[in-house]
């Protein structure tokens, strides 16, 4: 497929780029679809830049398709993160004749990067983007789990149109469905209805308050571990970090929290793909948030040139494996795996014969010690329980 018909080229002298400096930037190491250059090959690459400008169905937020050369701005003149690194600028894509256009065009470039093995970092544009990296993992034939940094949980009735405020409600009700988990971090009570609150229940998805994650950011580490898609919506950053926003919060994460979180992110081996979303230029103070963004996205290549390629799916020899029996019940035992490389932990989920093949990359899933001293205390993990009963029921 011929990816270079979605894109723009940038133009390098639009960005300012710092020639004063005496280290290399990201500038003199990423290859860049230019005018000049052409379009980049994409294979054998690790990591594809590539900016969405389409935001005619974010809510209050016009503007943020103008995001992606801002961040540009910033990030190309960071220092590298890695100087291994291998990534591409694939460049802008403009907002198709219809939103169903820029969907379909971003499903097909981020299913083709995925399936080469090369990880996209969207800036969008609006976090109804998200909708159409999922369907990127449909055409896959992937069964996917998606996590976001964001206030709010994006649901709304089945019958309005798909918009930021509604996406994560249309790949709910997608058939078929290939949605195995949903994680929120950071919502903010009083911006989402109770009624939504029981839904993510019902549904045995993963939804945690600002405070409680802020309090041991840590925690947060096992969550994105199991993501392959992390969508970050910038309004989750405090206003006072992040002003470039339609719908600002006086509440929200720092940004060196954000750093964390993507970093984290980075490290995963099973994270594909990454989106950072929302952010509006017209309202950043002297570039601002998107000197942050660019923040981030380094973080998040400085962890993905960390990794560790201990993915208990790939091979568990490389773990110490601890069984732990629940006193009063002696059919259930819970199996624990720890990392001789990383340290990290997983928890073993318990599935049917007919169900491993089409859930096998998610039977083992990302935890913390705090699980494994909950177990010894013959205490059920509540993220086991959880995901137990997704699979069995």
């Amino acid at each position: 497929m011929d990816l270079s018909t979605y894109f723009e080229p940038v133009s390098l002298d639009d960005l300012g780029l710092a020639h004063d400096d005496f280290f290399p930037h990201i500038s003199d190491r990423i290859v860049t679809y230019t005018v000049e250059n052409g379009f980049p090959e994409t294979k054998k690459q690790h990591l594809a830049l590539l900016g969405v400008c389409d935001d005619r169905v974010a809510v209050n937020n016009a503007g943020c398709s103008n995001a992606p050369d801002e961040i540009r701005k910033k990030f190309y003149n960071l220092s590298l993160p890695s100087y291994d690194i291998k990534m591409v600028d694939l460049g802008n894509m403009p907002a198709g004749s219809t939103v169903e256009d820029t969907y379909f065009a971003l499903t097909e470039v981020v299913a083709t990067l995925i399936h080469q093995n090369v990880v996209p970092i969207i800036l969008g544009g609006g976090q109804d983007l998200s909708y159409a990296v999922y369907k990127a993992y449909e055409r896959l034939g992937q069964i996917i789990n998606i996590c976001t940094i964001d206030p709010r949980f994006d649901l709304g009735p089945e019958t309005d149109d798909l918009n930021s405020n509604t996406y994560l409600s249309k790949i709910i009700m997608s058939q078929p469905n290939f949605l195995f988990n949903f994680t929120n971090i950071g919502y903010q009570s009083y911006l989402v209805d109770k009624q939504y609150i029981r839904l993510m229940d019902d549904l045995h998805f993963d939804t945690f308050r600002l405070g409680m994650v802020q309090s041991d950011l840590n925690e947060t580490e096992p969550l994105i571990r199991n993501a392959d898609f992390l969508s970050v919506d910038i309004g989750a950053v405090r206003q006072s970090d992040a002003p470039a926003n339609g719908n600002p919060t006086p509440h929200g994460f720092y940004g060196e929290q954000l750093c964390t979180m993507t970093r984290f992110a980075g490290i995963s081996d099973k994270l594909s793909s990454v989106g950072f979303f929302e952010l509006n230029p017209k309202y950043d103070i002297n570039g601002q948030t998107a000197h942050l963004v660019s923040h981030a996205i380094w973080y998040f290549i400085e962890g993905f040139y960390c990794r560790k390629s201990d993915f208990p799916y790939k091979d568990k020899h490389n773990y110490r494996r601890y069984i732990v029996p629940m006193v009063g019940d002696d059919s259930l035992e819970i199996v624990f795996y720890k990392s001789k490389k990383s340290d990290r932990w997983w928890m073993e989920i318990p599935c049917p014969e007919e169900q491993q093949n089409k859930y096998a990359r998610h039977l083992l899933l990302p935890c913390s010690i705090r699980d494994y001293q909950q177990a010894l205390n013959n205490e059920i993990p509540e993220r086991w329980w959880t995901f137990y009963n997704r699979i069995i029921g």
